[in-house]
């Protein structure tokens, strides 16, 4: 392998295979090389990633070499790990993922922080949750899980969409709690209907000129009707926002993700709104404004 050729048909190690890939990921530009080859290779061989160290002398079968070729193609081509191994990680717990739904990201974790601190953990009254646009339902399970006491609803246009989000609903042991159904934000929700006490969404929220300049990984296989937030970025916020108080309790919660550099826009859109008495904005690890929070008056 260190000539970066796995077509040889030869005897490769656990250890080999992991040098040559974490090498050959980084001449290619490939983030995070050395943890992307260890993914890859502990997914062919069915165990955690330390094991591959306590077997790091153990021959990879022909069979093995050739999943794992396979999976290094289809890397170089900046496919996301995530959707080479059809799963990943948010919230400490497991989720599928397939190019129908958007990858979970680290900074959505706000969003679920900002949604439990305002849930309490013991409530005489179930409270009423609803995940606009829910993807993988990444956001909607993670909250089931953590508050299990309360009644969670789930909206998403894409029927793929839901197919997943159900699926992760009943690999993490919440698909009884929660209600998924499908239509286009709340026009999907009958205003009729008792109130949510929290409307929580990551909508898309990426300017549509600026989709091309992303990183291959999203621009070349995430669902573009996921990152698309129209021409200012701000489509899918505004529908959210303009409606969202006709559907919140009293001193109920919007909770939105935005984009790093639209608190501004977002703030003045609310402020127009006259409905929301409070609005506070919370930043990612990395110190951008990422979650909108809003409480009806």
């Amino acid at each position: 392998m260190r000539n970066h050729n796995l077509q040889k048909p030869q005897t490769w190690t656990v250890l080999d295979a992991l040098q040559w890939t974490a090498g050959f990921f980084h001449s290619r530009n490939i983030d995070s090389p050395r943890l992307t080859a260890e993914l890859l290779l502990a997914e062919v061989m069915g165990v955690g990633r330390i094991d591959l160290y306590i077997r790091h002398d153990q021959p990879l079968s022909e069979a093995e070499l050739a999943s794992y070729r396979e999976m290094i193609r289809r890397r170089v081509k900046r496919e996301p790990v995530a959707y080479i191994l059809a799963s990943t990680e948010f919230w400490g717990l497991p989720f599928s993922v397939t190019p129908g739904v958007l990858i979970p990201r680290p900074e959505t974790e706000h969003l679920v922080e900002a949604a439990l601190a305002r849930l309490p953990q013991e409530t005489t009254k179930k409270k009423r949750i609803i995940d606009l646009g829910t993807g993988s339902g990444a956001i909607v399970v993670s909250l089931a899980v953590e508050r299990p006491g309360n009644v969670y609803f789930a909206v998403d246009k894409s029927w793929t969409a839901l197919q997943v989000a159900k699926k992760n609903a009943g690999l993490n042991g919440a698909a009884e709690r929660i209600c998924f159904f499908a239509g286009d934000w709340l026009d999907a929700v009958n205003p009729a209907a008792p109130g949510f006490d929290i409307i929580v969404s990551n909508p898309p929220y990426v300017a549509s000129d600026d989709i091309a300049g992303l990183q291959p990984e999203i621009s070349r296989y995430e669902p573009r009707m996921a990152i698309d937030g129209r021409k200012d970025g701000l489509e899918a916020i505004r529908l959210i926002v303009c409606k969202a108080s006709e559907y919140l309790v009293q001193e109920g919660f919007l909770l939105l993700e935005i984009g790093y550099d639209q608190k501004s826009a977002v703030e003045d859109l609310c402020r127009r709104q006259e409905v929301f008495g409070s609005i506070e904005f919370i930043k990612d690890y990395a110190g951008h404004y990422r979650v909108a929070v809003l409480q009806k008056r």
